[in-house]
């Protein structure tokens, strides 16, 4: 029997190297990450995401709307994963708003294109489009509400 005393050691004082790698690694993407303008994209998309109101009603145009239907068939609801995934622009101090999404039909998959504008408190808008892009020999853009001239 050997009367060996073990010195254990504790998590940090086993890893510490690796601890101190991994920091470094993130402190170096958070410096690259700040001057792009990805902190102001992911604010857009989360605005986009909380102010339902801005996608729902053209969503239900488009759901009811006959040349969609005839195109994608009925209209599934709304992918919430589908407003993070899409493009959205603000300006005029976040009062309008270009914004583009997936939908998915019972035949195909299209994007929602959105363009409005919030007047009084509400959303006026100016453009919705149901843009189909596959197949390429079906390409098309149904325009549900058509940009004024």
């Amino acid at each position: 029997m050997s009367n060996k005393t073990s010195e254990t050691k504790n998590w940090f004082n086993k890893n510490w190297k690796w601890l101190l790698l991994l920091f470094s690694f993130m402190l170096i993407a958070i410096v690259s990450l700040l001057p792009s303008n990805l902190g102001n994209q992911i604010v857009q998309i989360t605005q986009t995401y909380a102010d339902t109101e801005l996608y729902e009603h053209p969503f239900e145009m488009a759901k009811n709307d006959k040349r969609v239907i005839d195109v994608l068939g009925q209209l599934k609801p709304i992918d919430k994963l589908a407003i993070l995934e899409g493009e959205v622009q603000y300006s005029n101090n976040n009062t309008s708003v270009d914004l583009s999404f997936r939908i998915k039909g019972g035949k195909r998959n299209a994007r929602l294109d959105i363009s409005a504008d919030r007047i009084n408190g509400k959303w006026n808008y100016k453009k919705v489009n149901v843009r189909i892009k596959k197949p390429v020999e079906e390409k098309q853009i149904i325009e549900i509400i058509e940009p004024p001239k």
